[in-house]
């Protein structure tokens, strides 16, 4: 492993092209880079960026599937000292204009999919002047200039004559947006780097490995994956999407022993029939990761596949990377993420920012101990930035506890975090708890006003279709489920939720939404707590 943590991106690739030209470092589904073509190649992209005007400050976007044009143009970008933005392939209308026009970038990328896309909100990015499109597309008229992405490689693969420092900014990613438009998070070629250095680390990614992914690389953890093996030598074997039917021949195939996947990929690998290419692959994987990953899902990896480590690594988010990590090779208490990562100061603290004692719930606090290792702010919100930096620490917005043996324990985000006749309520909790009902698809739980007394808790749900269980009877279903000051007062059924580009379900909305015309009010029933009387 190269030992530098505190380096650049063009650092990274320039070590790594010369310690290991000849080995492969991309495989895209079969078609590869070696380390030294990888860095040849994003140098000749380099340079005809820089003819398009291309700069030290300037930000590119891109809206590319996973492909080696989207991992070249980072690399490109890095060595112009540009900033590369990565955008959801999801995104369209608002959620598109409003990342792109926010970052200023005069140039996208784009496959040839998502350009009308880009076409069709051309009067909300006015920076924008020109877009690069990767594939074959019918070029509709619009004012921007389009321009066929092959044609940008130049012939010269000199090495660029810009200076890049750890600090300088790397990335810009975008948060969620649950709460109002989504923000820039400024990420500098130090952060990058020593996010790659944390996941060798404690997923024990060496030279030899090959490192497989279908994540999308617009996202932080598929990114960490690119500069971690960038890092080691090791191989990153990229998949367009997932595909359960693919998983086991593209394991088989790209001969992957490190793998990340996430969410329901999980559970969809574990709980699909044997094949033979799975039974050829027995072993094979000696780490998987990826959240959320249950005591009782970890068990299915080990003993069904023959996986030596499996687990979630850890805690962390956009701004600050990783700050809790566990080692995946020694068990943790249910439910745990692991320690205090050595890199960062992490506490737990009450309203007024005083640090609580082992047990204790609070928000969750942290600062760095190392230069740029989280981001640097939000880009162009300097007055967002100051807010989550009150008292010399960054506010995460989540709730969680350290135990007393140092475990981190996550609880909730402080927003959807409830507080009901002086009991803490985590919404979280009772969302799973009500997504284990064989009838609902999607739950959220959040507070709403009521008879201007305390919050309530509110329950609003999907069911899946031909539920036949009505908001009574899953009420009653609850009660023996949940604390009774956790039973909820209201349910709601719909047919959708208001979600973000992502997907991620507006909460905000629903608190403001309220109690509507359709909602149930367990107060109307005969159903009481405590000693509940049921009929």
């Amino acid at each position: 492993m190269i030992s530098n943590r505190s380096q650049t991106i063009t650092q990274a690739i320039s070590n790594a092209a010369r310690l290991w030209p000849d080995k492969v470092w991309l495989d895209f589904t079969g078609e590869t880079w070696t380390f030294a073509q990888a860095d040849a190649d994003a140098t000749r992209l380099a340079h005809g960026l820089a003819a398009m005007g291309v700069g030290k400050g300037d930000r590119v976007c891109a809206i590319l599937d996973n492909h080696g044009d989207m991992a070249l143009l980072w690399i490109a970008t890095a060595k112009l000292g540009a900033v590369f933005v990565p955008i959801n392939t999801a995104f369209r209308g608002t959620f598109l204009s409003h990342q792109i026009s926010d970052a200023g970038s005069a140039i996208v990328v784009s496959d040839a999919e998502y350009v009308e896309r880009i076409v069709a909100i051309a009067d909300g990015i006015p920076e924008t002047r020109t877009v690069l499109y990767r594939g074959k597309v019918e070029l509709p008229k619009t004012r921007l200039e389009l321009c066929p992405l092959e044609s940008v490689y130049a012939n010269d693969n000199t090495p660029i004559d810009i200076q890049v420092t750890g600090r300088d900014l790397a990335m810009l990613l975008y948060t969620s947006g649950t709460t109002g438009p989504s923000k820039g998070c400024m990420i500098s070629h130090n952060y990058i780097c020593n996010m790659g250095w944390q996941s060798n680390r404690h997923i024990g990614v060496v030279h030899d490995d090959i490192y497989w992914t279908p994540c999308p690389l617009f996202h932080m953890g598929a990114a960490g994956s690119i500069i971690g093996t960038l890092q080691t030598g090791a191989t990153s074997s990229i998949h367009p999407r997932f595909s359960l039917s693919g998983f086991w021949p593209e394991i088989e195939r790209s001969r992957a022993n490190v793998v990340m996947i996430l969410s329901s990929m999980l559970n969809f690998v574990a709980e699909a029939p044997d094949t033979e290419v799975s039974k050829r692959c027995y072993g094979q994987i000696r780490t998987i990761h990826g959240v959320p990953f249950s005591d009782a899902l970890q068990r299915q990896w080990l003993e069904r596949f023959g996986v030596k480590l499996a687990g979630a690594v850890g805690y962390g988010m956009t701004e600050a990377c990783s700050i809790t990590l566990r080692d995946m090779a020694n068990p943790v208490p249910p439910g745990a993420s692991g320690h205090r990562f050595e890199d960062f100061d992490v506490e737990i603290v009450d309203g007024d920012d005083r640090i609580l004692p082992p047990g204790s719930t609070g928000e969750v606090v942290v600062r760095p101990r190392n230069p740029n290792i989280m981001f640097e702010g939000y880009w162009r919100r300097p007055e967002a930035t100051i807010e989550v930096n009150r008292n010399l620490w960054f506010h995460t917005g989540d709730i969680g506890r350290f135990d007393e043996n140092g475990f981190f324990f996550w609880v909730d985000r402080k927003k959807d975090y409830l507080r009901k006749g002086g009991e803490n309520i985590s919404s979280y909790e009772l969302e799973v708890t009500f997504r284990s009902h064989p009838e609902i698809a999607d739950v959220a739980v959040h507070a709403v006003s009521a008879d201007g007394a305390e919050d309530e808790v509110k329950a609003t749900i999907l069911l899946h279709p031909n539920a036949t269980v009505t908001e009574e009877s899953l009420c009653r279903w609850s009660v023996d489920k949940l604390p009774s000051f956790a039973v909820p007062r209201y349910i709601e059924f719909r047919t959708e939720f208001p979600r973000n580009g992502v997907g991620r379900i507006l909460k905000y909305e629903l608190r403001k939404e309220g109690i509507t015309k359709t909602t149930w009010d367990r107060h109307t029933s005969s159903i009481t707590l405590g000693k509940a009387k049921r009929r």
